[in-house]
């Protein structure tokens, strides 16, 4: 009985041992918060090569836990449509706000991401008409090009994106991101006699409420407190 209880004991003193320097052996790194701002390169780069462009979007987020981030993108876009049927230009303002989730776990300081996320974007713009065909009969052609030059002002819309997406480091502190996003259309301010084919921030529009869109993006990461993981 002696010797069991010693047995016992020394089991239970080895099993106290390990757990402590178990314990002693996770060390932890601290993990940098703070604020990471930067570009469309997609946007910025396409308003040099096509002519019927142009428009700038900056993104940023805030880190917030270890996994989540305040994250939204703001910009500008003026964007000329030449259809068979009629041309026009589009130019507005947007705004979008929402949130991203890390889903990488990364290994000691690294910060990339694979993440997924939502947006709530609301866009103000205007459409001008500079041109569209109708059928003539008596035309030779059998149609006449009409150039009225009208435009449709205080246009607005709204809408929901959900994101999938990457940001990898490529030196310190600079970072390269692409992201894929499904819209949908909460709501549509419409002209009268003429509708949103392309609204700001939202992408072209399609039948039904469902669009889709993407950047690329640069960004720089400004550090402003650590906290330990």
């Amino acid at each position: 009985m002696k010797y069991t209880l010693n047995y016992i004991f020394s089991f239970i003193a080895l099993i106290l041992v390990t757990q402590i320097n178990a314990q002693d052996s996770i060390k932890t790194y601290p993990q940098r918060y703070g604020l990471r701002i930067g570009v469309d390169l997609h946007r910025l780069s396409k308003s040099f090569y096509d002519s019927n462009y142009k428009g700038l979007e900056l993104v940023g987020d805030y880190r917030l836990t270890n996994k989540f981030y305040i994250a939204g993108e703001i910009g500008n876009e003026e964007k000329t449509v030449d259809d068979d049927r009629f041309n026009f230009t589009t130019n507005g303002s947007y705004f979008k706000i929402g949130f991203d989730y890390n889903a990488y776990e990364n290994w000691l300081d690294m910060e990339n991401m694979i993440y997924t996320g939502m947006r709530v974007g609301i866009s103000t713009f205007s459409h001008t008409l500079d041109s569209y065909k109708i059928y003539d009969p008596l035309n030779y052609y059998g149609e006449n090009i009409v150039t009225p030059g009208q435009k449709f002002d205080g246009l607005s819309a709204s809408w929901i994106e959900v994101i999938g997406g990457i940001k990898a480091e490529l030196f310190n502190n600079v970072f390269l991101g692409f992201s894929v996003r499904l819209n949908y259309l909460v709501s549509n301010k419409k002209p009268d006699n003429f509708d949103n084919l392309f609204i700001p921030g939202y992408n072209r529009t399609y039948e039904g409420k469902f669009g889709a869109g993407f950047n690329y993006t640069l960004s720089y990461f400004i550090p402003i407190y650590k906290k330990k993981k």
